[in-house]
């Protein structure tokens, strides 16, 4: 003999869709989330004057030049929002290896993020490659990389200096994708104040502790100037041995460096008689 068993399995269903069985399945779900598209025939410059238009004011001063010893790189420390300070320990010289630097200029949060990115896909290169990236190399593969983003709001301004199997080497390279080589680079709102400097200080046959003290006075100077840079003037060599951080003063401290403090001598002084 053969017995059936019917299992009632309808409490399992969702009460939702079993009480509300007749009904169309629509009108019970939640509408999806939806955002009117502005309407405007020119969407490419809609959207880059609204980036324009929240995009805050930032200042920073960095540099980079090549000499007869190897590359100097300088910065300062400064975070600014427009008028506001918001840090002056800002460390914008990005270690990303050994033998290879990155600056910092424009957005902080961009600039630290895809220096480390490139700091990995470098590490990632010497160990598949069995060697260490070029400098040409590692300065396209962020080019490559930002490139990809341009147009998405990214604001990095950055130089990657370096000693590869070639020697020396220097680029700039933007959040549009855009490298440059070069021997000599300044980039931020204190730049101009800075090329000043360096333009009529520079020679290529500088030894190490005359291109540092270049360095050094062109950010002070450009500092001095431009109120979004300041804090501290970091001082980088670069040579065949790899990097080395030379000096770290703060630009208050090299103010009176430059312009010592002299007593003004008094010619004749007037005295008050006593009648």
């Amino acid at each position: 003999m053969c017995c059936k068993m019917k299992l009632d399995l309808s409490g399992l269903e969702p009460a939702t869709l079993h009480q509300h069985s007749d009904h169309n399945l629509c009108d019970i779900l939640s509408p999806s989330p939806s955002f009117k598209i502005p309407n405007d025939t020119d969407f490419d410059g809609f959207q880059k004057a609204a980036l324009q238009m929240v995009k805050p004011a930032k200042g920073t001063t960095t540099l980079a030049f090549i000499f007869k010893e190897g590359i100097m790189v300088a910065a300062d420390s400064r975070a600014s929002m427009g008028g506001y300070i918001s840090s002056q320990s800002v460390k914008k010289i990005i270690e990303i290896n050994p033998y290879l630097l990155g600056t910092m200029a424009g957005g902080a949060a961009d600039c630290q993020f895809w220096h480390r990115n490139l700091g990995i896909k470098c590490r990632l290169h010497e160990l598949a490659n069995k060697r260490r990236i070029s400098v040409t190399g590692a300065s396209k593969l962020l080019a490559n990389i930002l490139y990809s983003y341009r147009g998405m709001g990214l604001s990095i301004g950055t130089m990657i200096a370096g000693w590869d199997e070639t020697g020396p080497g220097l680029y700039y390279v933007d959040s549009e994708g855009g490298r440059l080589k070069g021997t000599r680079f300044s980039v931020g709102s204190g730049s101009p104040y800075a090329y000043g400097v360096l333009d009529s200080g520079y020679r290529w046959d500088m030894p190490v502790e005359e291109a540092a003290e270049l360095a050094c006075r062109s950010i002070y100077h450009a500092t001095f100037r431009d109120g979004a840079s300041g804090g501290v003037a970091s001082v980088y060599y670069v040579g065949p041995q790899g990097w080395k951080k030379l000096s770290g003063d703060d630009v208050g401290e090299l103010h009176y460096k430059y312009y010592p403090v002299t007593e003004n001598i008094v010619e004749q002084e007037m005295v008050e008689v006593s009648a």
